[in-house]
């Protein structure tokens, strides 16, 4: 029998499309489509400064429709929540899906002491381990 997980560390997954501050808008919804991806973190150099998902698609495509042609393209900094969801690697399940509840949140990034991004645990890792867990009973 499989060993189960623990830790967010154990889950994560560390294959990661990530984004750039100053991508522009176009740049980023090319990317979700592409890669049909939810959550995109965004790096400044190694170090992680935000994250965008679908919500601030839609907003962003809101603010799109009251700016004038003239404007400056929106860029991931604009859009992007500069405040994620962040722990270490060795932060038990339980306790990351807690945070998930208690921030209404669809993932969880997974940093280092220093910020560096290490991978990302979404919603669909713990139905995946709810999965694997209903099939034992």
């Amino acid at each position: 029998m499989k060993k189960l997980p623990r830790t967010v560390g154990e889950i994560m997954s560390e294959t990661l499309i990530v984004l750039r501050e100053d991508e522009t808008l176009s740049d980023l919804t090319d990317g979700m489509e592409r890669f049909s991806l939810r959550h995109l973190p965004v790096l400044r150099g190694e170090r992680l400064v935000g994250l965008v998902n679908h919500k601030d698609i839609l907003r962003a495509m809101v603010a799109l429709t009251q700016r004038t042609p003239y404007h400056e393209p929106l860029r991931v900094r604009d859009i992007m929540s500069s405040d994620p969801l962040t722990v270490p690697p060795e932060t038990p399940l339980g306790e990351a899906a807690r945070l998930l509840l208690a921030r209404k949140a669809s993932c969880i990034l997974v940093t280092d002491a220093q910020g560096s991004l290490l991978g990302i645990v979404t919603e669909n890792d713990y139905l995946k381990l709810a999965s694997e867990l209903l099939d034992r009973v």
